[in-house]
């Protein structure tokens, strides 16, 4: 029997992932218009000075059959079951995986977000001057601390409407409060401002807020929930489109145990590889099983030299107990790096995936 063609739109965590567990089974095409994969949660090491945070896909995928169009999808049409590229090109499906992620929200001109990293790099060698991190969220945290340790020259300001890490434990914020201030960050909680032009500073990082990309689902007429992500059922299959499969950050994906799936390089792997185990379901005949997931811990560096691991319920909520200092910082590292390691594990042995705790 003719395997089926299954495209792939985007190619972070939950769509390389999906790809790779996808491309012994089916025909897979990958499209996205870079040509290397980026390791989002070190977008803060970036901004910081680390020279590169990217691997080739070329690379990733080697041996593994997928095709890469290194374009941008403009148009779904679910009823000819094709996507329109910037490129002209129209692309058949049988099945679709959209993985486009998410955003931070363009906050104006005079603002840096997490995904313009690089940009905000340069802007810190011409420096010097005080910068101000809008959002005490974790990526807020991350981007504070490890700008106010590698760049002496900047004071380091932390602005947000709520208290600094509100997802933590009494013990965790009391952590990242102590070693953000021991860094030299100002922190000012409780206060929310409109945008950029409400901060009197000489640069501004904008992490509030992020938002799935689904612009590209809603216009095509694809389901969407309250918060903006695409309606799947146990399986990650769209509500209304069920040979459409959504993961990630454009999803709004939902598990008995963990309830709402936040945006996290955690639930995207995990959900990747539970729509690839769902897509090969189908194929043999077999209806998929609902993805399971439950949260186990919280990572947040500090800079190079400190960090947090703070362990939460199934649902996300903090326990009290963490992991503090250089021990956290280490663990975090091998977590991040992990990630990459579970990829090229799908690219050589896509069977194994599964069998890693937590995946499906």
């Amino acid at each position: 029997m003719e395997k089926q063609q299954v495209l792939v739109l985007g190619a972070g965590y939950a769509g390389l992932m999906a790809a790779l567990r996808l491309a012994p089974h089916t025909r897979v095409t990958l499209v996205d218009p870079s040509t290397a994969f980026t390791e989002r949660v070190r977008l803060h090491e970036r901004a910081a000075g680390r020279p590169d945070i990217t691997h080739p896909l070329d690379a990733l995928a080697r041996r593994t059959g997928i095709a890469h169009v290194a374009a941008r999808a403009t148009v779904i049409d679910p009823a000819a079951r094709q996507v329109t590229t910037d490129d002209g090109r129209r692309l058949p499906y049988d099945r679709l995986v959209y993985a486009l992620g998410s955003h931070t929200p363009d906050p104006g001109e005079r603002a840096y977000t997490p995904e313009t990293a690089a940009e905000l790099h340069k802007r810190l060698l011409d420096g010097p001057g005080e910068l101000t991190v809008v959002g005490g969220g974790l990526t807020g945290i991350e981007l504070a601390a490890e700008i106010a340790e590698s760049r002496h020259a900047w004071k380091v300001r932390l602005i947000t409407g709520d208290e600094v890490g509100t997802g933590l434990s009494a013990k965790g914020r009391a952590h990242v409060r102590s070693t953000l201030t021991g860094l030299g960050v100002r922190i000012e909680e409780g206060r929310r401002v409109a945008g950029p032009e409400d901060i009197d500073t000489d640069a501004v990082v904008w992490t509030a807020a992020m938002t799935a990309n689904t612009a590209l689902a809603e216009a095509a007429g694809i389901t969407l929930d309250p918060t903006g992500g695409i309606s799947v059922d146990g399986a990650l299959r769209s509500v209304s489109h069920p040979e459409i499969y959504a993961v990630g950050d454009a999803a709004a994906m939902t598990t008995p145990a963990a309830g709402h799936l936040r945006m996290a390089c955690a639930t995207a792997l995990p959900a990747g590889s539970h729509a690839a185990s769902s897509i090969i379901a189908e194929t043999r005949g077999r209806q998929p099983e609902p993805l399971r997931f439950r949260f186990v811990v919280q990572c947040v560096s500090l800079g190079r030299r400190d960090g947090l691991i703070q362990l939460v319920r199934a649902d996300d909520s903090p326990r009290e107990r963490v992991l503090r200092g250089g021990l956290a910082a280490r663990t975090k590292e091998r977590v991040v790096r992990s990630t990459v390691s579970m990829l090229r594990l799908a690219a050589r042995r896509p069977g194994a995936v599964p069998l890693i705790p937590g995946m499906s």
